[in-house]
C-alpha cells in the first residue's frame, strides 16, 4: 500500500487541481511529467502546442495518470476561457514568456507585451478569485552585478557580496534605454513588482521563481524542427547546433561572461516543493540554480565539445571556437550581465532544496538526447519524398 504523501511539516498533501500556462514548453513538459508520475494532482495544461507533452496525453487509459491531465489549446493573449480554467483550479502556474535573448533587442515590443502585458490577466484572475499563483520570472531581473562596475584590478571583485545574487538584497541594475536587451528583464521585474503589490494590498497568495539556466532534454535546439525557425537561441542551444552541424562554436565578445547551469530534473524538484508546501513558499521569491556549476561561456564551449565527443563518438578536433562581437551576433542594442551566481540561502531555509547534478552530467544527458533527436530529424528529412511539380 502506497504511503500517504506529506509536506515538509508532516501534514497530509491533498490532491489539487493545477492550471499550468505554458505546459507544452520545455519546463512545463518536465513539470507535467513529474506531477503525473509522482503525485495525485490534476493538471489543466494550457498552451498553443502540445508536442512536448503528447506522450502524457495519448493514448488515454494506457497510463496510471489517465484522466489527470487535460490539454487546452489556448493563446492567453485573447481567449476568454482562461479565467474559467483558473477558477476551476486550486493553483495557477504561469510559465508563458518570450525568453530568447536574440528577441530582446530585435522584438522588444513583443518581448515586453509577452512578459508583462499578457501576464496581467493571469495575476488579475488569481487575485480576484482567491487562487494561488506560482509565477516564473528570470534571473535576468538582477541585471548587472555591482562587481562589474568596480575597477578590473579591484580586490573587491573577489568578494561574493559584489556579485552573488540574493532575492531580498541584490539591486536590479539594467543598462541604458537604448540597450533594448534589457526589455525582457525590465518587463519581468515589473510583473514581479505587480504580483508583490497584489499580495500586499489584496492578499494574493504567490510564489515567484527565478530560474538560473535550467538545462536538459527537450530544450528547443534545432531551429525550425525543435524550436523557432528564426532568431538565435540561447547559448547552450547555439553550441548544440554548432556541434551537431560540425561548425565552429561562436563565442560572443570572447565568451568571458560567467553563467551557472542547473539540471531540469533538479529544478522541477524545487518547484514541486513550492507546489506542495504553500505555507513555506507563499510570499517568497526563490532563486533556483546551481552555484557549483559556474563556468565562463568559453569554458562551457570547451566542456560541451568534450561531452559531445563522448556521446557521439566523433573527434572534438573538428569543432573549434571563433570569437564574434555581440553586435555582429545579436544586432544593435545588445548588452549583457557579467555573472549570474544565485545565492541559495532562502530556498534552502524554506524548502530544504539543494541541486545535485554536476555540469558534466547534465550536459551529457542533454547532448545525448539532442544527438539522438538530431539524427532522427535528419533521417526523417532524407526519407521524405521530394515534392513534384
Amino acid at each position: 500500500m502506497q504511503m500517504a504523501r506529506v509536506d515538509l511539516d508532516g501534514n497530509p498533501i491533498a490532491p489539487m487541481s493545477i492550471c499550468m500556462i505554458g505546459a507544452g514548453g520545455f519546463i512545463g513538459s518536465h513539470l507535467c511529467e513529474k506531477l503525473m508520475s509522482e503525485t495525485p494532482h490534476t493538471v489543466l495544461a494550457v498552451d498553443v502546442y502540445d508536442d512536448k507533452i503528447r506522450h502524457l496525453l495519448e493514448p488515454q487509459g494506457s497510463h496510471p495518470w489517465s484522466g489527470r491531465i487535460e490539454f487546452h489549446r489556448i493563446n492567453i493573449k485573447h481567449d476568454s476561457r482562461l479565467e474559467g480554467l483558473i477558477k476551476m483550479s486550486d493553483l495557477t502556474i504561469n510559465l508563458a514568456a518570450i525568453c530568447t535573448p536574440a528577441d530582446y533587442n530585435t522584438r522588444p515590443l513583443d518581448t515586453i507585451y509577452s512578459n508583462f502585458i499578457d501576464a496581467l490577466p493571469v495575476v488579475k484572475y488569481c487575485s480576484e478569485n482567491g487562487k494561488r499563483l506560482i509565477h516564473f520570472s528570470t534571473c535576468e531581473v538582477y541585471g548587472k552585478t555591482i562587481g562589474c562596475f568596480l575597477p578590473k584590478d579591484s580586490p573587491l571583485r573577489q568578494d561574493p557580496a559584489y556579485y552573488v545574487l540574493k532575492e531580498d538584497d541584490s539591486p536590479c541594475i539594467f543598462g541604458p534605454i537604448e540597450k533594448q536587451r534589457w526589455s525582457y528583464a525590465c518587463a519581468k521585474q515589473l510583473i514581479e513588482r505587480l504580483i508583490y503589490a497584489e499580495g500586499a494590498e489584496n492578499g494574493l497568495e504567490f510564489t515567484i521563481v527565478r530560474p538560473f539556466n535550467w538545462i536538459g532534454p527537450r530544450m528547443d535546439f534545432i531551429p525550425g524542427i525543435d524550436g523557432p525557425s528564426e532568431g538565435v537561441p540561447r547559448v547552450l542551444a547555439c553550441f548544440s547546433n554548432n556541434l551537431l552541424r560540425r561548425e565552429p562554436l561562436k563565442l560572443v565578445d570572447g565568451g568571458q561572461s560567467q553563467r551557472t547551469f542547473v539540471y531540469i530534473k533538479d529544478a522541477t524538484e524545487a518547484v514541486l516543493l513550492m507546489i506542495e508546501n504553500p505555507a513555506r513558499a507563499n510570499g517568497h521569491i526563490f532563486n533556483v540554480g546551481n552555484p557549483h556549476n559556474e563556468v565562463t561561456v568559453r569554458q562551457l564551449a570547451e566542456m560541451m565539445t568534450d561531452v559531445y565527443s563522448k556521446v557521439s563518438a566523433e573527434s572534438s578536433s573538428m569543432t573549434p571556437t571563433v570569437d564574434v562581437s555581440s553586435k555582429e551576433f545579436y544586432g544593435e542594442g545588445y548588452d549583457d550581465s557579467d555573472k549570474r551566481i544565485p545565492d541559495m540561502t532562502i530556498i534552502n531555509k524554506q524548502l530544504g532544496w539543494n541541486p545535485k547534478t554536476s555540469l558534466w552530467d547534465l550536459l551529457e544527458s542533454t547532448l545525448t538526447y539532442q544527438h539522438k533527436t538530431y539524427a532522427e530529424a535528419i533521417k526523417k528529412a532524407i526519407s521524405k519524398p521530394a515534392a513534384t511539380s
